[in-house]
C-alpha cells in the first residue's frame, strides 16, 4: 500500500522539499495533488535521510506547502509507448496535445532505458538518404550513427530539420520500414507550428511521431523530452524492427534546462556555469543511437544545437563532439550569401561514412568523388586567399579554375532549393560535373578506370558561364 504524504517543507523553484519520508527511491514518480484536485508529476533527484527533493514537471506555481498530497509511484518514469503514436503530437512528457484522444500503450516503458551492451552492438552499415546533396554526397549519414548539427543562432536549422524529416528515405529500392520520431525542446509558439504545418502539408505526419516542449512549459520537462522520444525509438526500433531517424533539436535548450535545474539545487558549477555531469548526461541520450543484434531495426540520431556566438568550443558542441561519429557544420558566411543549406563541408564530416556506401550501398565511385571534391573545395579557400591579395586577375589560370569551381561547387553542389529531393545518383552526377571543370590532372584522388568511366571535361562555353 503506497504512502501518501501531506503538506511540503519548502518550495524553491521548480523543485519542493518532502520531510518524513521512507522507503523513497532516487529517480522515483510521485504524483502530486492539490486542494483543488489538480495532479502533477514529479521526480525524487536527491535524498537525504528522511527528505527529499522533487522536481515538479509541470512546475510549482499555484503550490502550498500545507495543500499538496503526494504520493510516491514506485516506479521511475514511465512512457506508455505503442506503435499508434506515429502520426501524433505529444508534449515534452509524452501526454498527447493533438486532441485525437489518449494512447492505449502496448507496453510501459523507463524513460531512461536501459544501458546497451557494446558486445550485442552491430557495427553500422547502410545509408540513410536525405536528398540533400552536401550530406549524402560528401557526410553520409549511417543506419545507427549519431550525427549532429552544429548551427548558431538565426541561421536555418529549423528548416534543415523539416526538409530532412519530409526528405529521409531509406532509398527508392528499400522496402524496409522507416520512421521518424521528432522532439523539440525550448521552441517558440511560432516554430511548433512551422513543425507541425510543414509535415502535415507534405504528407509526413503519418509516421512522424512529434514531442513539443514549448519555451514557455516547465523547464523540468524539457530535461524528459528527449528521453521519452527515444524510448518510443527504441521500442519501434527494437521491438518492431523499424528503421528509426531521431531528430532531438535544440539540444542546447536541454543543456541550458539542466544548468538552470542544477543551480537551482545549489551545485557547484563547471565550465560556463554547466553542471559537472553535463558530458555523462549527453552521452546517455547519445548512445541511445545504433544497432542491436537479434533485431534487424536501428535508431540513428541528428541532435541540432546552436553554438553559444558561434563558438564551436563551447562546452555543448565540443562535448558533443566527443560523443558522436563526425558533424555537420553550417556557416553564417555562405547563409550570407543566400546558399541553403549553408553547411561548411570543410569541417563537417561523417566517420562511418566509408563503411555505409560504395558498391552494394550507393555507387562504387561515391567515396573517391567525395574525396576529390574535398580536396579541391580547399584548394579553393588557397586561390581565394590570393586574390585577396593580389587580386582575381593575376592569378595563374588554373587558380582561376579553382575560383570557378568553388563557386558552382556552394551554388550547385551545397546549395539547392528546399523543395529539392535529389537521389544519389543525381548527386554524383553534378559532382562530376563540377570535377570537370578542373583539368584531370588535377584529380589525383580517384582511380584512372573511374576517371576513364566518368570524367567529362567541361565545355568552354560552361567555363566561361560559370566565371561569370
Amino acid at each position: 500500500m503506497a504512502i501518501e504524504y501531506l503538506g511540503l517543507r519548502a518550495i524553491q523553484g521548480p523543485m519542493v522539499v518532502l520531510e518524513g519520508v521512507r522507503g523513497a527511491a532516487y529517480d522515483e514518480i510521485v504524483e502530486m495533488t492539490t486542494d483543488s484536485g489538480q495532479k502533477r508529476l514529479g521526480r525524487i533527484i536527491q535524498i537525504s535521510e528522511d527528505r527529499a527533493v522533487i522536481q515538479v514537471f509541470e512546475g510549482t506555481e499555484g503550490l502550498t506547502l500545507k495543500g499538496v498530497h503526494t504520493r510516491p509511484t514506485g516506479h521511475p518514469m514511465e512512457l506508455g509507448v505503442s506503435e499508434e503514436m506515429l502520426g501524433r503530437t505529444f508534449n515534452g512528457i509524452g501526454v498527447p496535445i493533438d486532441g485525437l484522444g489518449e494512447i492505449l500503450p502496448e507496453k510501459k516503458l523507463d524513460v531512461n532505458g536501459q544501458p546497451l551492451n557494446p558486445v550485442s552492438r552491430e557495427y553500422p552499415r547502410n545509408y540513410i538518404r536525405t536528398g540533400i546533396s552536401a550530406i549524402d554526397g560528401l557526410m553520409t549519414l549511417i543506419r545507427g550513427q549519431k550525427l549532429p548539427i552544429f548551427s548558431g543562432s538565426g541561421l536555418p536549422h529549423d528548416q534543415l530539420a523539416a526538409q530532412i524529416v519530409q526528405q529521409a528515405s531509406l532509398g527508392d529500392n528499400s522496402d524496409e520500414d522507416f520512421a521518424i520520431v521528432f522532439a523539440a525542446m525550448g521552441v517558440k509558439h511560432d516554430v511548433a507550428d512551422f513543425f507541425r504545418r510543414t509535415f502535415e502539408e507534405s504528407g509526413v505526419s503519418s509516421h512522424v511521431a512529434m514531442f513539443i516542449n514549448l519555451a514557455n512549459d516547465p523547464v523540468v520537462e524539457r530535461l524528459i523530452t528527449p528521453k521519452a522520444a527515444l524510448t518510443l525509438a527504441e521500442y519501434l526500433a527494437f521491438e518492431k524492427n523499424m528503421h528509426i531517424l531521431v531528430i532531438l533539436t535544440d539540444m542546447t535548450s536541454f543543456a541550458e534546462a539542466m544548468r538552470e535545474v542544477s543551480s537551482s539545487k545549489g551545485e557547484i558549477p563547471s565550465r560556463k556555469g554547466f553542471p559537472g555531469y553535463l558530458y555523462s548526461e549527453l552521452a546517455a541520450l547519445y548512445e541511445r543511437a545504433g544497432i542491436v543484434r537479434g533485431s534487424s531495426g536501428s535508431v540513428t540520431q541528428i541532435p541540432i544545437l546552436t553554438m553559444p556566438g558561434d563558438d564551436i568550443t563551447h562546452p555543448i558542441p565540443d562535448l558533443t563532439g566527443y560523443i558522436t561519429e563526425g558533424q555537420i557544420v553550417l556557416d553564417r558566411n555562405l547563409h550570407g550569401q543566400a546558399v541553403y543549406p549553408p553547411i561548411n563541408v570543410l569541417p563537417s564530416l561523417s566517420r562511418l561514412m566509408k563503411d555505409g556506401i560504395g558498391e552494394g550501398y550507393t555507387r562504387a565511385d561515391h567515396q573517391s568523388v567525395a574525396n576529390q571534391l574535398f580536396s579541391c573545395y580547399a584548394k579553393v579557400g588557397d586561390a581565394r586567399a590570393l586574390a585577396s591579395v593580389i587580386g582575381e586577375d593575376e592569378l595563374s589560370p588554373l587558380d582561376k579554375k579553382y575560383l570557378v569551381f568553388g563557386r558552382e561547387f556552394e551554388r550547385r553542389f551545397v546549395g539547392q532549393d528546399p523543395r529539392d529531393n535529389r537521389n544519389i545518383l543525381e548527386t554524383l552526377k553534378i559532382g562530376w560535373e563540377l570535377l570537370g571543370l578542373l583539368p584531370r590532372a588535377e584529380l589525383d584522388r580517384i582511380d584512372t578506370k573511374l576517371l576513364d568511366q566518368y570524367y567529362k571535361p567541361a565545355e568552354p562555353d560552361s567555363q566561361q558561364q560559370a566565371s561569370r
